[in-house]
């Protein structure tokens, strides 16, 4: 095997406002808590069940960040790729503690905006889908909310012409 794999793809909501600080470079850190959540009906009882698992997602990638200042708020729908980072740090009491997060760094990191309710609600520069990270330049870009085929068209804006 010639390497390995750190990938980590969530789709789930906000539980909290984004927090936002600046370093002293000038480079923005966004702190996101985000909510996977699975449910199932337990075979003895019948009853549904519903587990919720919180993820810590750190975004160090100015575009990115500034799409989630901007546009997140808490409950909103994401989808997000990035990678899996412990650190070590030390708490007041001088234990050593250590912390996962999902890390949207630099480079192959995904922010996708799922609510399509706020794209309707207001100013149009809300995105209507994602800012990347991928490949090499650390670019990012932000590119329009793919809703299937017909998005954004009524039914009288349908070619009346295909054979099918």
């Amino acid at each position: 095997m010639a390497g390995s794999v750190n990938k980590v793809t969530l789709i789930g909501n906000l539980g909290k406002d984004p927090e936002v600080r600046t370093t002293q470079s000038g480079m923005k850190i966004v702190n996101l808590a985000v909510a996977t959540s699975e449910t199932w009906n337990d075979k003895t009882s019948g009853e549904r069940q519903e587990r919720t698992e919180w993820h810590r997602v750190v975004i160090m990638n100015d575009r990115l960040a500034d799409v989630a200042e901007r546009f997140l708020k808490k409950g909103s729908k994401v989808y997000l790729e990035g990678k899996l980072q412990t650190r070590k740090w030390t708490d007041q009491s001088g234990q050593e503690k250590y912390t996962t997060e999902v890390m949207l760094g630099r480079i192959g990191a995904e922010l996708v905006l799922l609510d399509r309710a706020n794209a309707s609600g207001g100013g149009d520069d809300m995105p209507r889908g994602n800012a990347r990270a991928a490949g090499g330049y650390g670019g990012g870009q932000a590119a329009p909310r793919s809703g299937g085929w017909d998005a954004g068209k009524s039914g009288a804006d349908l070619d009346d012409e295909i054979p099918f």
